[in-house]
């Protein structure tokens, strides 16, 4: 007999005992069949009709009689408490792993947003992060570190269209809080939910940002830095993302970022690719 065995032998034993310590202290007196009754007590019930009426003597051996039924379920609560620690007893889950409930689709998250940042917020502070791996540098100027390697088949092609989250940061206005550059945008903030859509080549973004984003998988995390000859083309165009009515920072980087280097960090998570 295994250690586990002997542990459930051991609680039913006290479960049986504890029930039938419990019919036993709750029955009343005068229903239980072969109870011994003291000398004295008989002799006062003998002698007093009225239960008001009996001495100091029967009183005291009844109190001392509940006292030691108080004790023994003391004692009983006590043997089954310390089982469950000697074989260690976990609690039940009803065969469910609670931390696989994490995973689970959030009611009412019908853009999928509260799942993937539930995902994001799983993997963070991750080892890999902390490495100090050179960029990966284009001909046109543009250069990008991949975080997050993605998965799936299809990847960022001319003629995809995708979805992004993504933040925007100017590289010329860094801080000791945010060193890569303080953000002007984000889809958290400046979109309704939380993601951009366009399709790679059509004119809707800047050139700069798709060719550092080209071979990116679904999931896949990159920081992509577009050179400011580049993002000064882009603003002409009209392609770069704009803070939303109630950014008012935003807004006032955004402005400021054209009177010095405007080099932007473009931070992208794939989140669809068709």
């Amino acid at each position: 007999m295994n250690v586990s065995t002997r542990g459930l032998t051991v609680l039913l034993l006290c479960a049986c005992w504890t029930t039938q310590s419990l019919a036993f202290v709750t029955t009343p007196l005068s229903s239980r069949h072969n109870v011994v009754v003291s000398p004295k007590i008989r002799m006062a019930l003998h002698t007093n009709n009225n239960d008001n009426d009996m001495d100091e003597t029967v009183v005291s051996e009844m109190t001392t009689g509940s006292r030691s039924r108080r004790e023994m379920m003391q004692q009983v609560s006590s043997v089954v408490g310390a089982t469950g620690l000697l074989f260690g007893v976990q609690p039940a889950w009803a065969g469910i792993d609670p931390s696989a409930l994490k995973s689970l689709r959030v009611e009412g998250d019908d853009t999928g947003a509260t799942m993937r940042l539930r995902q994001m917020e799983a993997e963070k502070d991750r080892p890999d992060d902390k490495l100090d791996i050179p960029f990966e540098k284009l001909d046109d100027g543009v250069s990008y570190r991949e975080f997050r390697s993605g998965k799936g088949e299809a990847v960022v092609q001319p003629g995809s269209k995708v979805a992004v989250e993504m933040t925007i940061r100017c590289k010329s206005f860094s801080t000791a809080n945010e060193p890569g550059g303080v953000k002007y945008f984000t889809t958290a903030q400046d979109t309704d939910f939380n993601e951009l859509a366009f399709t790679i080549g059509s004119g809707e973004m800047s050139p700069g940002l798709e060719e550092g984003m080209m071979g990116m998988h679904k999931g896949a995390l990159r920081r992509i830095e577009v050179p400011a000859t580049m993002v000064f083309a882009a603003r002409n165009a009209n392609q770069l993302p704009l803070p939303s009515e109630n950014n008012k920072e935003g807004k006032r980087r955004f402005t400021a970022l054209f009177k010095t280097d405007a080099t932007l960090l473009f931070e992208v998570l794939i989140t669809r690719i068709k």
